[in-house]
């Protein structure tokens, strides 16, 4: 405790640090602001139903992300998902169109225009995206509509405020990152998914210390199972295999360069939470198709198993999905052709391969067997919400249990105690931990 709070205080005493710090914290305090303004149009005390239907599905997966403002129809209804998914898609740009690969080469400039693209197609998917929300609304919340407020005068005014909301979010994420502790999108999403943890731990403590919902040793008990699987996250967000690099000595005049060591750590996890997304999204595919096309008994079935995230036809599908995504993402982020053409160029080699394609391969190999653990893990991360669920865990609890949730929260969280932990070692402090310290993480898609 004693180190804790002298931590604390050395923190506290950073003056660059601590402006970073309550930078931060009066943005998000923006953005958890603005996440209960309800949209121009709608009354506030009408949406309890419209609150209650979209926290399911492919829904509750866009509400969580957007931290509670979807269901309550806010003017940051669709959060940051337009400006994470305009990032994802020009990332796939960069790999398959040559022209978005020669930006990404050329440095800061280049990058300066993928950030101008991305923009752009974040203000047209935000449009697409907030018609479709109207659209919803009208469907689902009729009566919370105001009738001064005409069909078309909605749809232009709620379709404005929504993308202006999506971008000003996107601007306080750019703030964080610039003037704050940095991952400003990373931060903005786990601020969403952590308020609702202190409510979903009330409605669980509730409903087990009265009736016959076990007391409060099951409680402990799933606290005790909920952190047990925390360590094991991070365990899985931290793993890293190093490859030894031994660099050739140079001589060049008087001085010698080269001749050192190092390691290229491989993470386990390199694709972070991006095929439980993936996964997720195509699991509501099959669901919301067969629906529209027939009502028939077999058909119901067959919904049931797509959507019930407590069958365990949708646990097996699901965790393959995750699985098969795991290693397609790594396979689209990770180049081992580039860096071993980056050692080559840096007299670098791996010690007992030939430079080049040799090293290329076993770099690839070394990858291949690692994710495939890492994936098997990320897999059984992403079918525990459903386990906690069918062992009668409160639906808002279960969700904490991994998946998308948990992981994101352990992700941004181990990131943002990197960055403060990286300040404080600069200035010759001592890190957050007493031995060790934090690794660094990537976060893929700014998620």
């Amino acid at each position: 405790m004693k180190k804790f709070i002298e931590t604390i205080k050395n923190i506290w005493s950073i003056e660059d640090l601590r402006k970073r710090i309550l930078t931060t914290l009066l943005l998000v305090l923006v953005y958890r602001v603005g996440s209960y303004i309800t949209l121009p149009g709608l009354d506030p005390n009408q949406l309890a139903n419209f609150s209650e239907t979209s926290q399911k599905g492919i829904l509750g997966l866009f509400n969580m992300f957007a931290g509670g403002s979807f269901s309550r129809a806010s003017i940051f209804a669709l959060g940051i998902m337009p400006y994470i998914s305009a990032s994802i898609a020009i990332q796939l740009l960069t790999i398959a169109v040559p022209y978005f690969q020669k930006l990404q080469k050329e440095g800061d400039s280049g990058r300066k225009k993928i950030n101008q693209y991305t923009r752009l197609l974040t203000v047209i998917v935000t449009a697409f995206q907030a018609s479709a929300y109207v659209a919803y609304l009208r469907t689902q919340s009729g009566a919370a509509l105001i009738p001064e407020y005409g069909t078309f005068l909605f749809w232009l005014s709620t379709t404005v405020v929504l993308t202006a909301g999506t971008l000003f979010v996107m601007w306080l994420g750019e703030k964080i990152t610039d003037k704050g502790i940095g991952n400003g999108t990373s931060i903005i999403i786990m601020t969403g998914i952590l308020a609702r943890l202190p409510e979903a731990l009330l409605q669980e403590f509730s409903l087990k210390t009265t009736g016959a919902g076990g007391g409060l040793l099951i409680f402990l008990v799933e606290l005790a199972f909920f952190i047990l699987i925390t360590i094991g996250l991070i365990l899985l967000v931290q793993g890293t295999r190093k490859i030894p690099v031994n660099y050739a000595k140079r001589i060049v005049g008087n001085k010698q360069y080269g001749g050192v060591r190092q390691f290229i750590p491989l993470k386990v996890n390199a694709s972070g939470v991006m095929p439980i997304i993936f996964a997720q999204a195509i699991m509501f595919i099959p669901a919301t198709a067969i629906g529209f096309a027939t009502q028939s008994a077999d058909a119901s079935t067959f919904i049931r198993i797509f959507s019930d995230h407590t069958n365990p036809w949708y646990n097996v599908i699901y965790a393959v999905l995750v699985i098969v995504f795991t290693f397609f993402y790594t396979a689209l982020i990770f180049n081992p052709t580039q860096m071993a053409d980056e050692m080559k160029k840096n007299n670098g080699f791996v010690p007992g391969v030939k430079p080049g394609k040799a090293t290329a391969d076993y770099i690839g190999a070394v990858m291949d067997r690692i994710t495939l653990p890492g994936a098997f893990f990320l897999a059984l991360v992403g079918i525990m919400p459903g386990i906690a669920a069918a062992l009668k865990i409160n639906s808002n609890f279960a969700t904490f249990f991994g998946g998308t949730s948990l992981l994101i929260m352990v992700g941004v969280i181990l990131d943002t105690l990197q960055q403060i932990e990286s300040q404080l070692l600069m200035r010759h402090y001592d890190g957050l931990m007493s031995s060790g310290r934090i690794k660094g993480r990537t976060t893929p898609a700014n998620a």
